[in-house]
This record gives C-alpha cells, structure tokens and sequence, in this order.
C-alpha cells in the first residue's frame, strides 16, 4: 500500500490493541487477530484501488466485472454466473451491471438461449477502459507494493487452505 499523507496513520497498532482487550475475554486470539488483519487490509486495498480507479468511472468490482467479461470467450456472461464468480447475491450484481451499462462499458442483453436470463457484454469503451484501469492497478502494484513477491506468493499460500476448506473450490 502506498503511503499517503491524506491517510490518517493511528499512533498504535489497532489489531495489536483488539487483541489485547480480546484475549482477556474470549479464546481463539491468534484467529482473531488475523481474521481483523486480513478484513483491515481488505479495507484498505479496496479502498486504494478505488480510489485510483474513481477518474475512469470505475470501483474495483466493477473492474472485476470488466475483467471476467473479457476473459469470457463471447465477452459477455449471464448475470448470475457474474455473481457466481464474484461471489456476490444476484441483488449486488445489477448495480454493477448498471452503472457500468450507463458508461458505455457494457451492453445488456437477453440470452438467445434462455430468455430468462439477462447477457452482460463488454463494449469496446469497455476494453479500452479495462486497459487504462489495468495499466493504473499494476503500476500500483495492486496496492500492495510494500510486499515482496514472495511474500505474495506464501500469502496467496497461506489463504489457499482456509478458501479449500469454505469451498470455494
């Protein structure tokens, strides 16, 4: 994460405090402490991204949108299979959708096949943007600049058991 003069920093460290209160009350610190970790650096990747991506009109999930599109092979999926992937209700994926409709980023369609379902499908105002905001994440590092590569590598590790375990895959 960049550092930022506009971010206010605390003068201690907010997970290290919770732990202490928490672990005079209740069990399992360890997996409090860093259940809080990856939830704040959540927060604050989310929050860096989107604030690098607000001059394209784009948040980080509606990047991610873009970029599941055009990884499709037609460049358009069904609504709910962007949920699915996303991993978010049906309910979250039509402001999305939307929005990004409104920007000229994607079309929306009903399916040939069902006409139940609803094709969202990336526009070439889409690509081109999915380019720029492309270019600006990884030239951020994905906000996450101050790891190594090998720090990414084990903690992408790391994060592998407890996904396998929640079934994600």
């Amino acid at each position: 994460m960049r550092e930022s003069s506009d971010r206010h920093r605390l003068p201690f460290d907010p997970i290290q405090a919770a732990a202490e209160q928490w672990s005079r009350r209740w069990a399992e610190t360890p997996r409090m402490r860093a259940v809080t970790s990856l939830m704040r650096v959540h927060q604050l990747v989310l929050t860096e991204l989107d604030e690098l991506l607000r001059p394209l009109s784009l948040t980080f999930a509606r990047y991610e949108v873009l970029v599941l599109l055009a990884f499709s092979r037609r460049g358009a999926l069904p609504l709910g299979k962007i949920g699915e992937r996303l991993q978010v209700h049906a309910t979250s994926v039509t402001p999305l959708v939307k929005r990004l409709e409104n920007s000229g980023f994607i079309t929306r369609n009903r399916h040939p096949e069902d006409g139940r379902a609803v094709l969202a499908a990336i526009t070439p105002a889409g690509r081109e943007v999915l380019q720029q905001a492309t270019d600006l994440i990884v030239g951020a590092r994905f906000a996450l600049g101050a790891m190594s590569e090998d720090d990414c590598d084990r903690l992408t590790e790391l994060l592998t058991t407890p996904r396998a375990a929640a079934g994600d895959f």
